[in-house]
């Protein structure tokens, strides 16, 4: 599919570039049909795993950011958009545990009053696996573990406290 994207548009660029006085069409095209490709791979697969230069976590709160982003990513439909209100239905403290990979080798609440809501927190985790890599993060014992909060705005739907904005006031 990807190929075929590109080459087909490849000669409008071709055309485009020479109109514009590039020096170098061939130039102009190879650089368009490269864009072209990256672009396609997106959108054939949005939630691919990160590239390997992804820049390492710069400390714990850069990498508990870099998951939150990995999770909200992978369960599109159960994050919340906008402002929290005031009163929330459920908080639920995860600790986990991954190691030197992203793999998870262990996730547990902490604090829940709502077992549905925990539910959906584990599920949450699980099915964003593989998290990042923490690097240097994990370098003396080969894991890392750290907790995350979802804040529940509802009863399905959540943020992330490493991502959430400011609550609603009462």
């Amino acid at each position: 599919m990807n190929t075929i994207i590109r080459l087909s548009l490849v000669p409008i660029f071709v055309v485009l570039a020479g109109l514009s006085g590039c020096a170098s069409v061939e130039t102009a095209a190879t650089t368009v049909g490269s864009s072209i490709e990256r672009v396609a791979e997106r959108i054939v697969h949005p939630f691919s795993p990160a590239p390997a230069s992804r820049p390492a976590p710069a400390g714990l709160d850069d990498y508990k950011t870099q998951v939150a982003q990995h999770v909200v990513q992978h369960n599109p439909g159960h994050t919340y958009e906008g402002q929290l209100p005031a009163l929330l239905p459920a908080i639920v403290v995860l600790e986990i545990t991954v190691d030197k990979n992203g793999q998870l080798t262990n996730v547990e609440v902490r604090r829940s009053r709502d077992p549905n809501a925990s539910r959906i927190a584990l599920a949450a985790v699980r099915r964003s696996t593989p998290l990042p890599r923490p690097r240097q993060l994990a370098l003396a014992t080969g894991k890392l573990t750290f907790s995350e909060t979802f804040l529940f705005a509802d009863r399905d739907r959540y943020q992330l406290r490493s991502l959430a904005g400011p609550q609603a006031s009462e």
